[in-house]
């Protein structure tokens, strides 16, 4: 009796790879104010520039830093209402036509497709459901007992390792073995491209980029 066909799962970042660079510091700019996040990036300039070099937890560090200082005391409901504008407005300015492409070969072809993410879950989610992908996985948010956002992460920022882990519990709920397709530009997307049975980079610097171990996407 001949064994049932593995479903097949693509999984794509969202900054970088969906889309040209980085969202966070812009929607920090749109939901606090332009001259307010700028502020607070320079009053915390050194840990920002060594959480960059370093990367790993020096930078999830940093981010949680200017999240404090931007966020913290902000009702929930009134950030997801605007970073909602913000991400409609984001995809139609920066997506990558070579990547959704390949975003919209995987859907025409019935495979599920996943966003996941170390931007804010709460505007990953609205970016899927415009891109028409069946799951969201980012960065989640602390809230007090009131709703309002507490500057913190509940949980890990979700890069490196925690972006393969929440990646595999999305994929665990589902149930099945399937075959992943994974698209990634950063050193923050490497675990989740070693996960994959097909790991695609599709970061600008290509082979000299972080990811120049794994197969480009041609047309990226």
């Amino acid at each position: 009796m001949q064994e049932p066909a593995r479903e097949v799962v693509a999984a794509f970042d969202l900054d970088g790879t969906l889309t040209d660079g980085g969202s966070v510091f812009r929607w920090l700019g749109h939901v606090a104010g332009a001259a307010r996040a700028y502020r607070a990036a320079a009053e915390l300039v050194g840990p920002l520039t060594l959480g960059a070099l370093r990367s790993g937890p020096a930078a999830d560090r940093s981010k949680e830093r200017l999240f404090a200082r931007l966020l913290e005391g902000r009702d929930v409901e009134e950030v997801a209402a605007t970073s909602r504008n913000f991400i409609v407005e984001h995809l139609e300015r920066h997506a990558r036509p070579a990547v959704v492409a390949r975003l919209r070969w995987h859907q025409h072809q019935g495979h599920p497709t996943v966003i996941v993410s170390a931007s804010p879950e709460l505007y990953v989610t609205v970016a899927a459901q415009r891109l028409g992908v069946d799951g969201a996985i980012g960065t989640r948010l602390a809230t007090d007992e009131t709703g309002r956002l507490t500057g913190r992460y509940e949980g890990r920022n979700c890069r490196g390792t925690e972006k393969a882990r929440r990646l595999e519990e999305w994929l665990a709920s589902r149930g099945g073995d399937p075959v992943l397709y994974a698209y990634g530009n950063s050193r923050g997307d490497r675990r989740m491209l070693e996960r994959a049975d097909f790991p695609f980079n599709v970061g600008r610097l290509g082979r000299l980029g972080r990811l120049r171990r794994y197969p480009r996407l041609p047309e990226a």
